[in-house]
């Protein structure tokens, strides 16, 4: 019902690993339009929001809307198979029911996954007002994260119309990071209201570690006590975005 290529066996390697950082079994949607996903984590703290337009594959074939869920970290273990220079060709086999991986490059290999039952749960993009928009690199948004974690297993992020301050308290440490607007590694910083929210670094972490492979630049949007939106800047108009509960201090 449908087949898939993708030019750069990378690119789909890159996307599925962002993916499997919150979870196991993924329901696909491909139509017309493109290949999209949007799901939470088992927790409820994070959720994704991905879709990739057909104008991103080097084919790109679907006969009728289809749903398909798959094990992400069995369909990782195939794609890590392939080299930077080879094509992936994604189909399904509609007498099996089963996803063919076809890895094409200076020779060709043909693997078979099952397929799982699709999730029919409908997951709503939170409706939140964001009082802070932060466009930074990844690499920069990467380190920043990596000093809090020398401290403590969570984060508190603040803005104000010059700056923004990630802040880290632990047991015996503290760390303060100040990215200043118009830096090398925040870009641009646009301010309503001034605001601040914690989160959890186990999260934050591999979510941004897991996305860097994708994007260059990242989009903070938050407000305080309120989830954050952090989009990654894809190619040809591809989506992939997290939204993640913020943890709420008790005094």
């Amino acid at each position: 019902m449908f087949k898939l290529k993708v030019s750069d066996a990378k690119l789909l390697r890159d996307m599925a690993t962002a993916i499997s950082i919150l979870v196991d079994e993924a329901t696909f949607k491909i139509d017309a339009e493109g290949l999209k996903l949007r799901a939470m984590d088992p927790s409820r703290v994070a959720m994704i929001d991905f879709a990739w337009p057909k104008t991103i594959f080097e084919e790109y074939d679907c006969v009728e809307p289809t749903k398909i869920c798959l094990n992400i970290s069995e369909l990782l273990k195939l794609l890590k198979r392939a080299g930077r220079d080879e094509s992936v060709e994604l189909s399904l086999d509609d007498k099996t029911g089963r996803l063919q991986v076809k890895i094409m490059g200076k020779y060709a290999r043909n693997f078979t996954m099952p397929t799982l039952e699709a999730s029919e749960e409908e997951v709503p993009t939170p409706k939140i007002t964001f009082n802070v928009k932060a466009k930074s690199t990844t690499a920069g948004l990467s380190q920043a994260i990596e000093d809090a974690q020398l401290v403590s297993d969570h984060v508190r992020i603040e803005a104000d119309n010059e700056k923004l301050v990630l802040s880290a308290t632990g047991d015996l440490m503290g760390a303060t990071i100040t990215l200043q607007k118009g830096s090398d590694a925040l870009l641009d910083l646009e301010v309503k209201e001034p605001s601040k929210a914690t989160f959890s670094l186990s999260y934050l972490s591999e979510i941004i570690k897991a996305a860097s492979a994708t994007s260059d630049i990242a989009t903070i949007e938050f407000s305080s006590d309120m989830p954050v939106h952090i989009d990654f800047q894809q190619i040809k108009d591809g989506k992939l975005t997290f939204f993640l509960a913020p943890r709420i201090e008790t005094d």
